[in-house]
């Protein structure tokens, strides 16, 4: 089977694909193609997981009407024409979101090649509103996406593709859980605390966390993970007592998530592409939706899985130091609701996923007549 996968712009794109590349290819045998745009993150991080990598040119457009937009529109006209060869060879394409996916499925509709949309979020992205038209399937990580697709669309909750090692958390926590105590340098008799930004970190975050560790200082049963982002470390370290009970390690990235995932009691997260691997891992959380987010899709996210048990939700202008650090230990001292948190998250949650989109792939997939 030969399958394009197309998309990126953020690496909450391009994870769920590569996630599902490999499920393709250790199910399906599947030959892949990947486009994207020279400038995301899929330039580097495709190649790197060792599939060819074709970049667009294409540059995201503005919600409202400007030169750029213009521009961007243009562009993906062009990359269209440009990748049409490619797509029409491939027996389905997936269309893994963000303004990178946009010329290839433009170029699946006129190609009439299978065309698979994947939506990581509550409120569907322009591309798959748009393309959703012409799409054989939708696949979907939220409940209420449905609602905002056309009503004769095919629309399958399958979840978000995440990487095989985050799936497995559940099943290998205490052999991770050791190499995260090395790896982090963090205390085994303490419960972790994991703040999660994003991959270019969460500057409010941070700001929020910094100014509630005078209130967390004396807690010495308690220790804080915090991904900072690269440019925002010493948002952090700089307010860290060092002669405090307190335990907290402010690194740029997380490198290794599973091992992160696996040592958390609790998390503090933006809403993005993070839910679904938290909630793989069986990680209850505290969401504190993006407020800038296109059509406020973390806090739809957020909303879904608060609504299931597996997280609760604040929105960040209610992010004072003092809520911060209340909610902090009001969970950390109640391993009861904790449990329950996790066992709803996991409940919710589709660790599968790449599995299940790969063998929607499958299905689709335009075959040779026999």
């Amino acid at each position: 089977m030969n399958v394009v996968i197309a998309g990126g712009g953020t690496a909450g794109h391009v994870f769920p694909a590569l996630a599902t590349a490999d499920a393709l290819r250790e199910r399906h045998d599947a030959s892949i193609t990947y486009l994207g745009s020279a400038d995301g993150p899929e330039a580097t991080l495709v190649p790197e997981a060792g599939y060819p990598f074709t970049a667009l040119e294409v540059v995201s457009a503005q919600q409202r009407v400007s030169l750029r937009s213009l521009r961007a529109v243009r562009m993906t006209f062009a990359a269209a024409r440009a990748c049409r060869p490619v797509v029409a060879r491939a027996d389905v394409v997936l269309g893994a979101g963000g303004y990178a996916s946009a010329p290839a499925t433009l170029a699946a509709r006129r190609a009439r090649t299978p065309l698979v949309l994947l939506s990581p979020d509550s409120v569907p992205g322009a591309v798959t509103r748009i393309a959703a038209r012409w799409a054989t399937a939708i696949a979907t990580t939220f409940d209420a996406t449905r609602a905002r697709l056309p009503a004769r669309a095919r629309v399958v909750r399958t979840g978000n593709p995440i990487r095989a090692a985050i799936a497995s958390v559940p099943a290998r926590r205490p052999a991770l859980m050791e190499e995260a105590w090395v790896t982090f340098d963090l205390d085994r008799t303490r419960r972790t605390l994991l703040v999660l930004g994003g991959s270019q970190g969460a500057l409010a975050l941070d700001r929020a966390v910094a100014a509630a560790l005078p209130l967390l200082r004396e807690r010495g049963d308690l220790q804080l993970l915090v991904s900072t982002g690269r440019d925002h470390v010493d948002v952090v370290e700089a307010a860290v007592d060092v002669g405090a009970s307190l335990l907290v390690r402010a690194v740029p990235s997380v490198e290794r998530m599973e091992l992160a995932l696996a040592v958390a009691d609790l998390a503090v997260s933006r809403a993005g592409a993070s839910v679904a691997e938290l909630a793989a891992a069986g990680v209850p959380a505290i969401l504190v939706p993006y407020p800038h987010a296109t059509e406020h899709h973390q806090h739809e996210n957020a909303r879904e899985v608060e609504r299931a048990g597996g997280a609760l939700l604040v929105d960040q202008s209610d992010l004072t130091a003092e809520a911060l650090a209340r909610r902090i230990m009001d969970l950390m001292d109640d391993a009861t609701t904790r449990a329950a948190m996790a066992g709803a998250a996991l409940a919710w949650a589709l660790p599968d996923a790449a599995f299940r989109v790969a063998d929607l792939l499958a299905e689709v997939a335009r075959r040779p007549a026999s």
